[in-house]
């Protein structure tokens, strides 16, 4: 069975670029072997990530997430069962919302940057959608 879960955090270290580095490269070393696929959004100090795959291995690399000392304040934000990937294509692709237009987070927030801590999960993934429709992901494998 697949699934689709969508998380926030903030993050834990003063290097930020070095941290996105890390989990961007831990990711795309160990994320085929698991059958996990996804996106990582990252503005300020916030993560947003989506990951697909097995029930199992997808709940598996949540649990290290929440352990990971690279996150604080980690938040579920949608879990489903899915019949078919939507970020098939990247074992783990990212973009900087620093540098996305500001009107398009204005789109789904009240300010423009990101803060999935004060909108639905439903509001992020539409987000994380308009983002694919927009090719601002990058690191597509």
């Amino acid at each position: 069975m697949l699934v689709r879960l969508l998380y926030a955090s903030r993050a834990h270290a003063d290097n930020m670029a070095g941290a996105i580095e890390s989990i961007v490269a831990q990711s795309r070393a160990h994320n085929p072997e698991r059958g996990i696929t996804g996106i990582l959004c990252y503005g300020g100090d916030i993560f947003m990530q989506v990951i697909e795959g097995g029930r199992s291995e997808v709940n598996e690399l949540y649990g290290h997430i929440v352990r990971d000392t690279r996150h604080r304040d980690v938040v579920l934000l949608k879990y489903d069962e899915i019949t078919e990937r939507r970020f098939a294509g990247w074992t783990m692709g990212h973009v900087n919302l620093d540098k996305i237009n500001p009107s398009l987070l204005l789109k789904y927030s009240a300010r423009p940057v990101l803060d999935p801590y004060s909108v639905s999960g439903e509001v992020s993934m539409a987000l994380l959608e308009e983002l694919i429709s927009t090719a601002a992901i990058i690191g597509r494998t």
